[in-house]
């Protein structure tokens, strides 16, 4: 590969992971022109359903979802939930991304953080654990550097290597999203630290790109809204390795987590 291969590559990845998804338009459009046509006329508002709908332009993944929701519904335990989520043959991405079993999570069982990411990448797919590649390695660092070891549990929004290590689509998100969120109401971590911009948009459903999401807190909410945490985006260590300048970045988001973790509870 030459070099202004790869630096079109890493050009391209690093405003992939900034929210990017569209190019300009290759013919010129008139707006002011197009803006006369006559506005649609508005419709009753409809009440959103309890599970969340496929994104416009997204397969329609209802059933999926559905099954995964009372498979997920079923377990009342994390081993429980992990054997459920490898017996799921729902999501399209055990056929075509994975050569090995389901990637669930790795770490302590009601640690007070969660770390939600995409999702497994060719180490994970081959281990069957999140985050153990160089970006795993990476993310260990930073966590153990802001006194996180061992108080965390890893895991992703989607728990099947996507083909190519592509980010994971928002259909394939909503289809892995009743374990994701069965987990976390099983795991009661304080707050969640979503790391990367496919994970944030989707937990937080937000289309900001991670660059304007890192470093603010929002609240994660259960589908039913009885669950609701702090959760705080940041930048993917894949993105961090490409972009070292953007660790300091990184590193006052964790600086801002464990801040709000270890502040002691004020009384009643």
């Amino acid at each position: 590969m030459h070099a202004s291969d790869r630096a079109a590559e890493s050009l391209l990845a690093f405003w992939a992971d900034g929210g990017v998804d569209a190019m300009l338009l290759d013919q010129p459009l008139d707006r002011i022109e197009a803006g006369k046509v006559a506005p649609p006329q508005p419709t009753a508002r409809i009440p959103a359903p309890a599970q969340r709908a496929a994104p416009a332009g997204q397969p329609d993944v209802s059933g999926p979802v559905a099954e995964a929701a009372a498979r997920a519904a079923e377990a009342q335990d994390l081993d429980a939930l992990a054997a459920a989520i490898a017996a799921f043959e729902g999501c399209p991405l055990r056929y075509e991304g994975a050569a090995s079993k389901a990637v669930c999570w790795r770490g302590e069982a009601g640690a007070p953080l969660m770390v939600v990411g995409e999702g497994p990448g060719a180490e994970e797919d081959a281990q069957g654990l999140p985050f153990v590649g160089r970006a795993g390695k990476l993310l260990d660092r930073m966590l153990g550097s802001a006194g996180l070891e061992g108080r965390a549990l890893i895991t992703n929004t989607v728990f099947w290597r996507p083909p190519g290590n592509r980010t994971p689509a928002p259909h394939e998100q909503l289809i892995c999203a009743p374990f994701v969120e069965r987990a976390i109401i099983l795991a009661k971590p304080r707050m969640l630290l979503l790391v990367g911009g496919a994970s944030a948009k989707f937990m937080l459903k937000k289309d900001e790109g991670i660059l304007s999401l890192r470093g603010r807190w929002f609240e994660w909410r259960s589908t039913d809204g009885t669950v609701e945490l702090p959760a705080l985006p940041t930048l993917h260590p894949a993105f961090l390795l490409r972009q070292p300048a953007a660790k300091k970045r990184a590193w006052s988001d964790l600086l801002t987590l464990i801040e709000r973790l270890d502040r002691p509870d004020r009384p009643a």
